[in-house]
């Protein structure tokens, strides 16, 4: 079975899982996983696992900064019931800020703060999720949530366009953060433009825009390439290396001595990789075995 991740990039328009589902059927492959969803109208990194690399996930969450990176831009003036524009306008204004009234709130919301999400969100409310109440006509009181700004940056204007770079932990809504921007300048906000460039490790750098695979996969092109290993992403768990017989009674189910300190680690068998061990009073556990 094929299993690995793709570093996709993306694009507007499409549903985060929507986008898994085409890169599997391109790799043939029936179970896949995410990290990190982004709005339909977000682009950007997304990290696509396949086949056993889904058992990577949590792994990668858990062991990662959570630290995302996203360029974003907003129109002063209206405000959207989603907070983009692609939702309904709920209020107008002719207020429009000065450019350096926008840069000087900007510090406010740098920090740990508390962040209401939007009320399309996928944040469970009595068990469902915000936007299936929202899309009933349910009025919903989505409670504020601790989220971390490390860096919130204006990066310049494009006719009536509002550019920032913000630097944030998992959990914030750039949408909120927009339509926060605009209280503290005495307005409201709509986003126009979502694109994440880094997310738990992963960068757009490393990434491949969906059209491209799909030009390949229809030209009967190999692209399998673009398919990085299981281990991909989990470069900050310490390395394990156990000899062939070690191997085989760790696989199945067995506890090996180490001298190892106590924590995750990822197993390999000279150049394979096992799966993930967890180290306890000096025996190395199985985790999550490939």
């Amino acid at each position: 079975m094929t299993s690995g991740w793709v570093i996709l990039d993306k694009p507007s328009g499409v549903f985060s899982r929507t986008a898994g589902g085409k890169i599997a059927r391109m790799f043939g492959v029936k179970k896949f996983g995410h990290i990190g969803t982004l709005d339909p109208m977000a682009s950007g990194v997304l990290p696509i696992a396949l086949g056993a690399a889904t058992k990577m996930i949590p792994f990668i969450e858990n062991v990662s900064d959570g630290k995302k990176e996203y360029l974003f831009s907003l129109k002063f003036g209206f405000e959207t019931d989603s907070l983009d524009i692609t939702g309904n306008e709920i209020s107008r204004t002719d207020i429009i800020p000065k450019e350096a009234h926008v840069i000087s709130v900007l510090s406010k919301l740098v920090g740990e703060i508390e962040q209401v999400p939007p009320v399309y969100s996928a944040v469970h409310i009595d068990g469902r999720r915000a936007y299936e109440l929202a899309r009933s006509g349910k009025e919903i009181d989505i409670p504020a949530r601790k989220v971390k700004i490390y860096s919130l940056e204006y990066t310049g204007k494009t006719e009536d366009s509002w550019g920032f770079k913000v630097v944030c932990s998992r959990g914030t809504y750039v949408r909120a953060l927009a339509r926060d921007i605009a209280q503290l300048c005495g307005t409201v906000a709509t986003v126009d433009m979502i694109r994440r460039t880094k997310t738990n490790g992963f960068d757009i750098k490393n990434s491949v825009k969906l059209d491209f695979l799909e030009n390949l996969f229809n030209n009967g092109t190999d692209f399998k390439n673009f398919l990085k290993p299981i281990d991909f992403g989990l470069g900050d768990i310490p390395v394990l290396n156990l000899d062939d017989k070690s191997t085989c009674f760790y696989k199945n189910g067995g506890f090996i001595k180490t001298g190892a300190s106590d924590g995750f680690c990822r197993v390999y068998n000279e150049k394979d990789f096992v799966g993930i061990g967890v180290v306890s009073d000096g025996e190395l556990r199985p985790k999550r075995t490939i």
